[in-house]
């Protein structure tokens, strides 16, 4: 029994989905797939350990800076500020370049699968 593959003429207008589902299952498809997974995973890696080395350093910068601790601004200390109220802007500046990059890396995914 031999295998027989059944496809649509290329003129035809294809669904949405059905270029990802090809691509997928070409060798080539599978590469693609491949360095996209790559792709993300590295990008995740990079934010995380991005926002983890600027989240360490808000410790040192207390440790390095004599007195900086003890001040207080409106009677709160200086570091409940710091880690309270400085966080925030670099998680939302985390999370914003981590959609965009992904969003990225992901339009350039569908550009290649698309293109074939």
């Amino acid at each position: 029994m031999t295998r027989v593959r059944v496809t649509a003429p290329h003129s035809a207008p294809r669904p949405a989905g059905e270029s990802r589902e090809a691509a997928e299952e070409s060798d080539v498809g599978q590469v693609f797939v491949r360095s996209l997974i790559r792709s993300q995973l590295r990008l995740a890696l990079v934010v995380a350990v991005g926002f983890m080395l600027i989240l360490c350093a808000f410790p040192l910068l207390l440790a390095a800076v004599p007195g900086l601790a003890e001040t207080r601004i409106a009677g709160i200390p200086f570091d409940w500020l710091l880690l309270g109220a400085g966080i925030y802007p670099v998680i939302g500046l985390s999370a914003w370049l981590y959609i965009r990059t992904a969003a990225r890396n992901e339009a350039r995914y569908r550009d290649l699968a698309g293109d074939r």
